[in-house]
This record gives structure tokens, sequence and C-alpha cells, in this order.
């Protein structure tokens, strides 16, 4: 989605210790999935026989097909097109969707009304009658056709401030509780509908296979049985039952399975990468949630993926979105592209893609591109690239959506039932749900000499950067696309996990020291440390393995222990991780996962009644295997090399008295981190987990596959031969655009101190006219640039070059290099046209210093 920055890795290895005896908690569950396989290329055909021979929960009705043959008849081509592009929020205005008669708008990851993600909610319901009366407009004679407003509401309505946030898919999984997940989709309905907007592109229903993957936390299980039992619970939560007049009712709005198909098995969990999985283990394992979402729920849009197979882009296979989805599935709604996903498909750009519409893509997510797409559009129509039997399909599809929903009749948003109930935001009935959810998905890895639950009227210490932060415990997707620069007053009525436990010892005449570095004056009882992983969404959030690198909360552990107290951990995470020294660390062991804003349901469960009884239990087990070391991140229950540390389905109640010994503190990784991470850019493409980005004013794409341009067209990137078949990348600026590396946060400071330079491989062709700099950054608002125009214009048209910048040069520009983001970029105000092969960070050859 928008505003792509990238992810990586720190640096911090583990050190080593005793290796572990066994693997814990090894019992599998009774129906194992299969090991993933894979396929040449070659021998890759779509056989849709083999798929599940069903249709849709939700048959046709003869009077709304009475109807759409009436619309479509009264439309004229511009009105057709109009309605299969969907705009974003912060690029279209009402009186362009008027104009336009756009079918749908979306406010993405961080978009939001004024452009300001704190918006109040009223401003949610405001804009979303200003869209609807521009939709409706017949003024000029066209049909009026109301416009829907989609959102990524993936745990909860986490767009609006004080809205309830659910713990995110990974924690629900933990649960193994369908019912719940009805519960969770209507109150996620319900908030929404208090703002006024139609539909939620929601639920995910990835199957994780590589859990390197940003987006693991966005889904359920690695175990497609799960993925299989929730989809179908939730979208009728969102939707309604079908076959009952609460289908879509007032109380209800359309929902979203994503993304189809195999995003959670693409190669090294890299986001909008390859999956080469076997046909049936992509209908078996990564297709597992659609058939009853189809079938059973009837759900009404499916979202194509950003990942291709084997070698083809899902927003163009055409034998998956027609042949297998609608034709075989008997999926009866329509299909939504992401994010300009309809640009990598080969052939395409973002302002154009036939190929992708013609396969079976009904309506565009064309954010920022939408006004060339529909010009283009149109024109293809018009000289029968598109035929209008065709457009036809999809807007009679998309019509039948909108008709079922009851749109046409349900008129001005805030004239709705639940419109403008801002009580309904974040109720108490509606925390009641989410804590309840917090509670059964905590996952107790480790509990020796039962340590849990804690007395609530003791001395407690609780330490850590996740103890009183609701932003860090909510994740990506939560207020902004990444989730990240949020404070606990951002969250009314929310509460953190700090302040779960200081209600339960106050209560009990018990004491809480809130102390972050874990220091203290009276040396207390017992210590709760919350830690974690940052927030992060896609595809910032991919790592180059599973090693939690953080040292500062494993050395507050460690110092705790050294004094006598016993250390209770939660830990706070998208995805499971290599821990062992943490574990090693603690007395007590808890997986929170991603709990959402309400931190008091932790409490519920860590904290013992008055009387010292068992307040809850810990009902949650394992949807993840958690790896042994920092390398296993293709874990799966099943597969023939089955190795976990902490096995599928495993988890502590209170019951048990089972104690982990010291666990193998070695990583796995030997030098290896730090080599990936060193390595910025590799025959032209950025080397995992580092990924190439670009950028112009209208904004931002990630480049896949060495080929792509910002959204304006104003740099583009094409793979290029010099000395093998595309070993290289050729970047041209027409004007201002930046091209740069970026991943997660790493801290470079090691490698700043030892002299350690940037080295990159390129050479400069044609003119170079432009104010041009290189650039790195560490986060918002912090980075340093070195003005090269000059260098640069004299290196025009002279060949290959080496240069070595020292990261040094950055540092005094006012680069942190203890958190970089961005280790190389290039900006310019074009022209310019660069030839890179490699870029890397290596030991200073002599003579380096801050120029090329």
């Amino acid at each position: 989605m928008k505003n792509i920055l990238l992810a990586g890795t720190a640096l911090t290895l583990a050190a080593c210790s005793q290796p572990a005896d066994s693997n814990i908690g090894s019992e599998q569950p009774a129906a194992d999935t299969e090991a993933q396989t894979q396929t040449s290329d070659a021998d890759q055909m779509v056989n849709p026989e083999i798929w599940p021979d069903q249709q849709s929960a939700i048959g046709r009705d003869e009077a709304i097909e009475a109807r759409i043959a009436d619309i479509l008849s009264q439309m004229t081509v511009e009105e057709k097109v109009g309605q299969v592009i969907q705009a974003d929020i912060a690029s279209v205005t009402p009186e362009e969707v008027r104009e336009y008669n756009l079918g749908s708008v979306l406010n993405g990851g961080s978009s939001a009304p004024n452009n300001d993600n704190y918006s109040p909610p009223e401003d949610w319901l405001a804009l979303a009658d200003e869209f609807w009366l521009a939709s409706t407009d017949t003024a000029d004679g066209g049909v009026g056709i109301p416009a829907i407003w989609g959102t990524d509401a993936v745990h909860g309505h986490s767009n609006i401030v004080g809205a309830t946030l659910f713990p995110h898919n990974i924690g629900l999984g933990a649960m193994r509780d369908p019912a719940i997940m009805e519960e969770i989709g209507e109150i996620t309905a319900r908030e929404m509908l208090v703002t006024g907007l139609d539909w939620t592109f929601a639920p995910t229903v990835a199957v994780v296979r590589n859990d390197r993957w940003g987006r693991t936390y966005e889904s359920y299980s690695e175990d497609p049985a799960i993925v299989a039992e929730y989809a179908p619970r939730i979208v009728i939560g969102i939707q309604g039952q079908p076959g009952t007049d609460d289908f879509l009712s007032d109380e209800h709005m359309i929902s979203t399975t994503k993304h189809f198909l195999g995003d959670g098995g693409t190669e090294d969990g890299v986001d909008q990468g390859s999956n080469l999985a076997s046909e049936e283990d992509l209908r078996d394992i990564h297709a597992a949630g659609y058939p009853a979402a189809i079938a059973e729920a009837g759900i009404q849009t499916v979202m194509p993926s950003f990942n291709d197979w084997h070698g083809r882009k899902m927003h163009g296979y055409k034998e998956l979105l027609t042949d297998v989805l609608v034709d075989r599935m008997g999926f009866d709604g329509f299909t939504v592209g992401d994010w300009n996903g309809h640009g990598q498909v080969a052939g395409c750009t973002n302002i154009s893609c036939a190929t992708a519409f013609n396969a079976g893509l009904d309506m565009f997510m064309a954010p920022d591109s939408w006004k060339g797409l529909y010009e283009n559009t149109l024109a293809q129509v018009e000289d029968g690239t598109i035929s209008m039997e065709r457009l036809d399909e999809a807007v009679s599809r998309i019509l039948r959506v909108k008709l079922r929903a009851g749109v046409f009749e349900a008129g001005l948003p805030s004239e709705r039932p639940y419109a403008g109930q801002w009580e309904l935001l974040g109720s108490a009935e509606h925390r009641e749900v989410a804590r309840r959810a917090v509670r059964q998905s905590l996952v107790l890895l480790k509990n020796n000499d039962g340590t849990l639950p804690l007395d609530p009227s003791l001395n407690i210490l609780m330490a850590g950067d996740g103890a009183d932060n609701i932003g860090k415990q909510s994740g990506g997707w939560t207020i902004n696309w990444q989730g990240t620069d949020n404070e606990n007053s951002d969250f009314p009525g929310g509460t953190s996990i700090y302040d779960g436990i200081a209600a339960a010892a106050e209560a009990a005449g018990g004491s809480v020291t809130l102390s972050e570095d874990g220091s203290f004056d009276d040396k207390p009882d017992v210590a709760i440390v919350v830690f974690g992983e940052d927030p992060y969404a896609e595809f910032q959030g991919d790592r180059a393995n599973l090693d939690f690198t953080d040292d500062g909360p494993l050395e507050t552990m460690r110092a705790l222990q050294a004094e006598g107290i016993p250390v209770v951990s939660v830990f706070l995470s998208g995805r499971p991780m290599f821990t062992s020294p943490e574990i090693n660390a603690s007395d007590a062991f808890v997986a929170a996962w991603l709990p959402g804003s309400e931190g008091v349901g932790v409490a519920d469960v860590l904290m013992a009644k008055v009387d010292g009884s068992v307040n809850h239990d810990f009902t949650g087990t394992l949807s993840f295997s958690w790896p042994k070391t920092a390398v296993d991140d293709v874990l799966n229950v099943g597969d023939a090399d089955y190795d976990p540390l902490f096995a599928y389905g495993y988890g502590l109640t209170y019951g048990d008295e089972e104690t982990i010994g010291d666990l193998s503190e070695d990583s796995g990784l030997g030098d290896a981190a730090l080599v990936s991470l060193n390595t910025l850019i590799v025959a032209g493409n950025a080397n995992s987990p580092w990924r190439m980005v670009i950028t112009d004013g209208e904004g931002e794409n990630q480049i896949s596959g060495s080929t792509g341009e910002t959204p304006s067209g104003s740099l583009s990137v094409v793979p290029a031969d010099y000395e093998a078949q595309e070993d290289t990348s050729i970047v041209t600026w027409t004007a201002p655009a930046r091209f740069y590396i970026s991943g997660q946060p790493v801290d470079l400071t090691r490698q700043t101190n030892g002299d350690m330079v940037v080295e990159f491989t390129y050479q400069v062709t044609g003119d170079a006219t432009g104010s041009t700099s290189l650039f790195t950054e560490c986060g918002t608002d912090c980075g340093a640039t070195l003005d090269v125009s000059g260098q640069v214009a004299d290196l025009a048209g002279a060949g290959w070059q080496t240069s070595q910048v020292k990261l040094s040069c950055f540092a005094e520009a006012g680069l942190d290099v203890s958190k970089v983001t961005v280790p190389f970029g290039i900006s310019s105000e074009g022209p310019l046209t660069v030839q890179i092969q490699s870029a890397e960070i290596v030991s200073n050859g002599g003579d380096a210093d801050c120029n090329l």
C-alpha cells in the first residue's frame, strides 16, 4: 500500500550456550498439513478441474438481475469505465468522483480526511457524505450510482482514534475459537458503520509458510485448517448470515478475502515476491480460506495478491482469477485490485493495464494513478482492446454487490442506522469482547516453579518499552499504515499492559512501579518485562532472519535475575522469533503477539485473584511453530524435517508443571546476518532484506524485478545487461525523484566506527544537468545528504566507476547511525541516467572520503 519503506533487521548476534535436549511440545495435530513442494516454471499450468467445484452461498436474485440490466442500458461507456476504478481519498476529490463517475474510493493505510490520520470520526462521516452526494448527483444526466468507500479494517476499525482494536490475526489464531470471530466481525462492521463506510478489505486469509514475511501477523496460522475454519466465520460476522434477512443488512457491510493467491508462500518470505508451490499446494494450503468463504459465507469481494506464481503476477492471472475463482469455485462478487498491483503485470503500468482487466480484475485499485488509468481504459474499450462484453461483465459484478448491499437505498451515510453513534466506537461492550480475545490469545511458553499467576498484593516492577505502550502492543495497521509514532493518548479508552497490571495490584493492596530500563530503589518481589518488535506493516516488516536482536530487554532481564528477582517476560511480536536467550533469562515467558487496545486482557491472565486463585487460565496454543534458531523461517507442522523449539499446538496452562531447561543460544546465523545486511544491491537488484524504492511528488513504489516507475513517471527503473544478462538496473530521472534502498532500522555504529564505506559500481550515461545528492535516512525527519552534482556531471559518459563514500561522512552530516533505515539513496532533480550494478558496505580501501 502507500508510503512504502522497507524492512531489514538489526545486527547483534545471540551468544552461544548449551543446546536444548529435545523439541518442546512436539506433539502434532491429528491432521498435519503437507509440506510445501515446488515445481519448475516449465511444468506449471492451471488445471481448474482439480479445484473445488462449488457455488456461492448467495444465489442470483431475479429482481436484482433485472435492475442490473436496466442500469447498464442507461450507462454511457464513460460511466461504465468509472465504475471499475477506485481512487484513494488523498488523491481524489468528491468533485472528481462526480465528474468521472468513479465506482469506489478507499483510504490507504496513511490516508485520512484532512490528510490527518488523527482526524476525529465526525470528519470521516462528513467526507463519506460528500463522496455519496457527488457520486449520486444526476444533474449531468448520468445514472448516479453510489460510490462505496473501502478501508483496511484488519483488526477493528483501526484507522479511527478511539475504535476498538482486536488482537492481530496471529493472536486470534492462537485462540482456536471460531465463534468469537463472528463477534469480532460484527463489532468491526458496526464501528465502521458509525463513520459511514461501506466496505472492509478484510479478512486476510493467507497461510504463512515463511515467518520472515512482514505480514505474518495478518495470518491466523501456518496450518490451513485453522484458516479454513476462521475465514467463513469472520466473513459472516461482517456481512451477515447468507440466506437470511441479516445478510448485508443495516447491521453489516461488504467484506473482502485477500490476497488471492499465495501471498503467504513467497520465496524467502519476500513481500510481493514469487510463490513456487505446486498447484496442489497452492490449492490445499494457500487457497484454504476461499472455498468456505465463498460456499458458506458468500464473500462479496476478493482481492488479488501482489505476488506471482511461477513468474506470473496474480493481478493478470486469468486461469486463476476467472477459470478457477469464478468458473470453478463459484465466486459471485467482484475482484478488486491491491494498491496499483495491476501495474506490476507484465506489459502494464499503473496507468494502463488491459491485461489485468481482461484476466478478471473487475475493479482497479488505482489510488494515485486513477485519472490516467481511466483515460487509458476508456481508450482501450473504444479501440476494442477491452471488449464491451468484458466491461459490462465487470460493471454488472460491481452493481450486483452494490445492490445486494443496499447502497442504492441506504441514502446519505450520516442518515443510516448507527451513523454518528459515537458512543459505539470503543464501547464497553465492544472492548469486553476484545479483552476476552486478548486473554484467549496469550500462549504460555515457560512457567518454571509456578511463577505465574502473580499474587496481586506483591511489590511488582514493570520494565521494557512495551509495558506502557498501546501503540507498540497494537502493531501495524493502527491509526496509520505502519502503526508508528502513536502515543497512548491516541487510544482513548484503551489500556496498556501496565494499566491492567497496576489496576489489579491496586485493588489487592499491592504496588506496581514502572521503570522502562528496570532500575529500582526498593527491590521488587517480581518483575514483568514487556518487550518485542516495534510496529511495522508490508513490506517494511520483512526480515533477513528471525533473530530478535534488541539486547536491551535481555540485559534488563539478566540484571534482574542476578538480583534474585523472578522475571516474567511478555513478548510482543508479529511472528514467532528466535528468543532463546530471552527465554533463558525469564522464569516465565508469554507470547502475547499484538493484543491491540485492550492490554488489560494480559493482566486478567497474569494476575491471580485476591485470594490467590486463578483469575483466567491460559488457553492459547501456538498456531505457528516456534523456531530453535534464527534461520528456521520455513518451519511448518507436517514438514518432513519439522524440528521446532515449541511445536505447533504447544501452550502451557496453570495446571502444567513442565520445567524448561537451558536452551541453546546459538542463533545459527554465524556471520551471515552481517554479510546480508552489508550487501545492499546485487546484480542491479536489492538484496534481501533490503528493498528498492522509488518516489516522486505523487507517491512511492517498490521495485520488484528491476522494473518500475514512480507514480508520475518522473523516474523509471529497467533491467539491463553488463557482464551477464540483466545484471544491472538503469535508473532514469526526467524530473525530481528519489531512488533508494530501504529497510527496518539497523545499527551501523560498528561499521561507522570501523571506517567502513558505502561502495557502489555504476556508470553515468547521457547528460547529468540536475542537482544530484547521495542520501541516507534514519526515520522520519532524520538523515543526511551529500551534494554530488558536480562530480556526477563530470562522470557523465566516463564509463564504469566504483566509488566509496565513508559512512562517517553521513554521520557528520546528521545521520543517526544507530537506526539506519535507508543506507543508500540517490536524489536528483533530473535529467539523469545511472546504470547501477552493485552497492555494499565494505572496509575502506584506504583513500575513501566524502566524494565519489
